[in-house]
C-alpha cells in the first residue's frame, strides 16, 4: 500500500505515543508535590538503582548476578511501599503508568513476535481504515454496544404491521444477543455469518458497529465498506490487477480481513461482472473461514428477484438471518434532540 500512508500513521503513532507518556510523567509530578512522603520514595527508590548500578559496573559473573537480584528486591520493596501509600490516598495502583490506547504494542504500533518485529492489529486497522477510508468506522466510539439503548424501540407488539410475533424492542434484543455471541465465537468454524434485513433506520448499521467497534477492540481487522464501494474497489483491483500494486493489496485484504461488513446490499449497480465478484468475495471468505456481515434494506424475497441462485444459496445456506423491526429511529432520535 502506499508508503506514505504508513509513514503518516506511524507519525500519528510516535506523537500518540509521546503525549500518553507526557500525561503520565505530568500525574506523577502532581502526585509528588500533593503526597511529599511518595516524592520521597521515588528519590529513595532513584538512589537505590543509581548506587546499585555503580555497584555492578565494577563486577562479573556470580556477583554481578547477587548485587542485581539484591537491587531487585530493593526496588520492589520501596514500590509496595508507594502502592500501599497511593491504595491509602485514594489512587489505584496503575494511576502513574501511561494511558496507552493499545495495550499490545503500547502505541509503537509494532509488536515482538517470535523474535521478529510485526506491525500490530492497531496499525494494520488503522491502515485498513484510512485506505478504505471507512467513515462508518469514525462512528463506533459512539455506536457500540455500551451505548446500545432499546429504548428507541416499541414495546408494544403488533403482528400486522412489523410481521413478528414479538415485538420491536423484544426482536432488537434477540438480534443483540445473536452479535455479541458473534463477537465471542469469531474463530469458531460452527459460527455463522450475520445477514441484517430491514427498513432503513431501524438498527441495521448501528449493530454492524457495534460488532466493529468489539472486535476491533479485541485485535481483529475489519473492513467496512458499502456495496457500492466495495464493488467499485473490487472491479477497479480485477481490472488492473497486475499493473497497479496499490489496487492488489486492497483487493487481497478484502478476502484476507478477519471480518468484512458489508452495508446496503442492493445499492450497486449489477451486471454480470459484478455478479461474479460478489459472489467470489463471498464464496472466497466462506472457504478461508473468514466472518462476514451483510446489511440490507431488502427482504428475502427481494433479494431472490436481485441476485442469483448461488450467491442466494450461500447467503442462506451460511449466514443467521437478523429481520429488523420497528420504526425509523432516526426520526425518534431527531425528535427528542429538537
Amino acid at each position: 500500500m502506499n508508503p506514505e500512508v504508513y509513514k503518516e500513521i506511524e507519525r500519528k503513532y510516535v506523537i500518540k505515543k509521546q503525549i500518553c507518556e507526557n500525561e503520565a510523567k505530568f500525574r506523577k509530578r502532581q502526585l509528588e508535590n500533593e503526597l511529599p512522603e511518595f516524592a520521597k520514595l521515588e528519590k529513595e527508590k532513584n538512589k537505590v538503582a543509581i548506587n546499585f548500578a555503580r555497584e555492578i559496573l565494577s563486577q562479573t559473573g556470580v556477583e554481578k548476578e547477587i548485587a542485581e537480584e539484591n537491587m531487585k528486591l530493593k526496588i520492589e520493596e520501596i514500590q509496595k511501599k508507594a502502592d500501599k501509600l497511593l491504595k491509602k490516598s485514594g489512587y489505584d495502583k496503575d494511576y502513574l503508568a501511561p494511558k496507552y490506547e493499545c495495550k499490545l504494542c503500547e502505541d509503537t504500533g509494532r509488536m515482538l513476535l517470535k523474535g521478529e518485529q510485526k506491525y500490530c492489529k492497531c496499525f494494520i486497522q488503522k491502515l485498513v481504515n484510512m485506505t478504505y477510508k471507512q467513515y462508518n468506522i469514525l462512528k463506533i466510539e459512539e455506536e457500540n454496544f455500551n451505548t446500545f439503548d432499546i429504548g428507541y424501540y416499541s414495546d408494544k407488539k403488533d403482528n400486522a404491521k412489523y410481521k413478528s410475533e414479538n415485538s420491536p424492542r423484544e426482536n432488537i434484543e434477540k438480534i443483540r444477543t445473536i452479535a455479541q455471541k458473534f463477537c465471542d465465537n469469531i474463530h469458531d468454524k460452527n459460527q455463522k455469518n450475520l445477514l441484517f434485513v430491514g427498513n432503513t433506520g431501524t438498527g441495521k448499521t448501528f449493530m454492524s458497529n457495534c460488532i466493529a467497534y468489539d472486535l476491533i477492540n479485541k485485535g481483529y481487522t475489519v473492513i467496512y465498506q458499502t456495496a457500492p464501494l466495495l464493488m467499485d474497489i473490487a472491479m477497479e483491483a480485477k481490472y488492473n490487477y497486475n499493473n497497479d500494486l496499490k489496487n492488489k493489496q486492497k483487493y487481497n485484504a478484502i478476502f484476507e480481513a478477519d471480518v468484512l461488513i458489508i452495508d446496503d446490499l442492493g445499492t450497486e449497480t449489477l451486471n454480470n461482472n459484478r455478479f461474479t465478484e460478489l459472489f467470489n468475495i463471498i464464496n472466497t471468505r466462506l472457504l478461508k473461514d473468514k466472518k462476514t456481515i451483510i446489511s440490507t434494506n431488502l427482504m428475502l424475497n427481494e433479494l431472490n428477484e436481485e441476485y442469483d441462485e448461488r450467491v442466494m444459496s450461500r447467503l442462506i445456506g451460511n449466514y443467521i438471518i437478523c429481520k429488523f423491526i420497528g420504526d425509523d429511529i432516526r426520526f425518534k432520535k431527531k425528535k427528542i434532540a429538537d
